[in-house]
Order: C-alpha cells, then structure tokens, then sequence
C-alpha cells in the first residue's frame, strides 16, 4: 500500500528519531506511515541495534526493514561537537524529536530541552524510557522485559502451577509505541493552541500497567490479587483454547451472556443455562471446569473445519489459532490488506504488516522499507544548506 505523500494526514510533519530499541522507533515509523518525513538518526559506528536484531537475509536484518519503513537515515555523533551543532540544526526546523537515552544523557552533550526549545520553541520531545525522567529508578536500564515483569503481566500470565511468563516478542515495547505516537499528537494538537511545545514523559513501564486492566482498583478496594489462571478467565467462562478432532486449536470467548448461552445450546448441554451461577460472567467463571468439559468434549469431536461452521452458524464467538502461515493465508487478513508487499532494493518483494487503521479519506502508507545505514546523510545535510565541503568536514571529524 502506498500513498503521496502530499495527501498523507502528516504530511508536512518533521519527526527526528533519535531511538533505538524498540518503543521510540516504532512510534515514529507510526508518524511516518502517515505522512511525516521522518529522519531517523542513527550513530556512525554503532547503528540501531535493531538492524541486528532477529533473522537476517543475505547479511540484511528483515526486522529493520520493518521498524526503519518511511525513514530517512542519517548518520550523527551526538557527543561530537559537531554533531550536536547539527543535530540543533535540524532540531530547528522539526516538529517532533523521539529519544530514548538514559535521563541527562542528552543534556550531558548540551542537548537538552534547554538547549532545544531555545532553537526552538514549538517543538515535542519524546522521551521514551523504561522508568520515566524522574524518581528512584529513572537512571536504571529499562527494556519492555522490565516492564512486563514489574507491571504484573508477567505474574497474571501462565498456568496456574507454573512460573510467571513473559510474552515471546516486544509487548512492552508495542504498547508504549502507540502510547508514544498518541502523546505526541496530543502535544501537537495542544501547540495549535498554545503554539509552544513540551516534553512528553514517556516511562515504558506506564502503559503495560493501564492495558492489563483494574487490577490495582480491585486490589484497593478489596485487596484482590488475580493469580495465574492460564487461559481462563477471572471474569467469565467458557473461554479458552480447545482442541480439535484433528489436532488443531480454536479459542473460544463467552465475554456476553447471550453467546454463552448459545455455545452450550450449541454444544448440547443447555440445562447448565438453568443453572443459577450461569446467569453471569463471574458466576461462570467459578465453574469453568464444568464448562471447559461441556465444550472441549464437543469441539474434540469436531475437526476445525466444522466445528468453526457450526460456531458461525450459531453466531457463537470461536478463532482458529494461527501461526504466522495461517495469517499469511487468511481471507479476512487478505481483505483487509493487513500484509502488504513493498518493494526493496536490496532484497526485492518483501512482505509486512500495513499501517494500522484505514482513513476513508487521507489514507497511510509504506513509501519505503528501511533504508540502508546512513544512506540519506548527505541529501538531508544538503537540504539543511551545508555545502559539500562542510559535510566532508563532519565526516573527516566523525561527527557523521
């Protein structure tokens, strides 16, 4: 999917990432989808490390062509005097500047909000860290893990018997990167009236605590804890995964008491409709050996095939659950173009997933996959007015 830049709802927009790993990055390659010229600055000798990051092909990381999608990539010292005149300088002209350093790190290399609202008054700084910018732990090393673990996800998820689990991919991460690229158009949408900038306070550990739920309500109020419970749930049964008569995995959910009520109609057990504890999510839930039995039982018999037909039938909620092979080949995923092809010139046709919601009107899209390291340096130092000669300089300083 592609779109002109000049319809794209951010068009217009200047975003410099300085971020590496994972939650900045992926904030920013969210503005970029829909129009912003994103300029992703990355160190001369030390490049994002997500461009090591995961499978490669042919020496190419495939995950970077992913996270630097819409990018432009420059190069930059930013503890190089001359790196920090030009990064000023860029910072001049941009709306919107997205780091991850450690707390005082860039007011270490006089880049700081003083230094750059002073070039600059209508500018957002993201600061996305584990911690946040103050308090005890603001100074530690902070990745998503951390935030899994210390948010009480990790503590919820997994089986009742064993350990605390963490999920196999960049949850935190994710999670804080949709927070990041919502505060800033936030604070965007706040410049148009106040028409200064300001510093987004972005702390990795914050948003995985608000989606996990009310838990520290129902812990103040009734000093509840919620313990591992696979994948029941707390709030209503039957909802879990069951298996099929030829050994694939549908999940099943009742979150409504009328679709509860159709899947034990469905599957032959509906005098437990009767039953008074029946009658609502919490009261189910405390039985849900009796329901796991009354559907697994029924779905074991069935082949996925059939028993998601009669599911649909019964407009009952089921999923079939799927590895990436299955996706690829989904027909509502093909409807909704949810991975697209992009073409890229080291590796060809690739395939990724597409920008995240349609707009009927002023669409997104991938203009380009990530670039190679560096690539844009000069193009974007030139757009800035330095001369040719001024950007062999930095180069022959190692300040690019």
């Amino acid at each position: 999917m592609t779109t002109e830049t000049s319809t794209a709802p951010l068009h217009g927009l200047r975003v410099l990432d300085l971020a590496t790993l994972f939650a900045g990055p992926l904030a920013a390659m969210m503005l970029g989808d829909f129009g912003a010229d994103v300029v992703k600055v990355e160190h001369p000798r030390k490049p994002d490390p997500s461009r090591g990051h995961g499978p490669a092909k042919d020496g190419i990381g495939l995950w970077w062509k992913v996270l630097g999608r819409n990018k432009r990539a420059i190069t930059l010292d930013l503890s190089s005097p001359g790196g920090r005149d030009t990064l000023l300088a860029l910072a001049a002209d941009a709306d919107v500047i997205v780091e991850n350093f450690r707390p005082g790190t860039l007011e270490r290399w006089g880049l700081g909000w003083e230094e750059l609202s002073t070039v600059n008054p209508r500018l957002v700084l993201a600061r996305v860290t584990g911690f946040g910018q103050f308090g005890p732990y603001a100074h530690r090393p902070g990745f998503g893990t951390l935030a899994e673990a210390m948010s009480g996800f990790a503590a919820i998820t997994g089986e009742p018997d064993g350990p605390p689990t963490l999920p196999p991919f960049g949850l935190a991460d994710s999670i804080a990167a949709l927070a990041t690229a919502y505060a800033v158009m936030t604070a965007l949408t706040a410049r148009t009236t106040t028409g200064r900038g300001q510093v987004v306070d972005m702390a990795i550990i914050e948003p995985m605590l608000s989606v996990i739920g009310p838990h520290p309500l129902w812990y103040d109020q009734l000093g509840y804890v919620q313990p591992r419970t696979g994948n029941r749930s707390r709030n209503n049964a039957p909802r879990n995964t069951y298996r099929t008569a030829d050994g694939s995995w549908v999940a099943v959910s009742t979150s409504a008491q009328s679709i509860a009520e159709r899947v034990l109609r469905l599957v032959g057990r509906p005098e437990l409709i009767d039953e008074p504890w029946f009658a609502d999510g919490t009261g189910r839930a405390e039985h849900a050996d009796v329901l796991d039995e009354a559907v697994g039982s029924w779905i074991a018999r069935h082949t996925r095939d059939e028993a998601m037909a009669a599911f649909e039938k019964a407009e009952a909620a089921i999923a079939p659950v799927y590895d990436v092979r299955d996706v690829m080949d989904d027909p509502q995923y093909q409807a909704l173009r949810t991975v697209t092809e992009v073409q890229d010139p080291e590796l060809g046709p690739i395939k990724m997933q597409n920008v995240l919601f349609r707009l009927s009107e002023t669409p997104g899209g991938i203009r380009w996959s990530g670039r190679p390291h560096g690539a844009d340096t000069t193009a974007v130092l030139s757009e800035l007015g330095l001369t040719p000669a001024e950007i062999d300089a930095l180069r022959e300083q190692g300040a690019v």
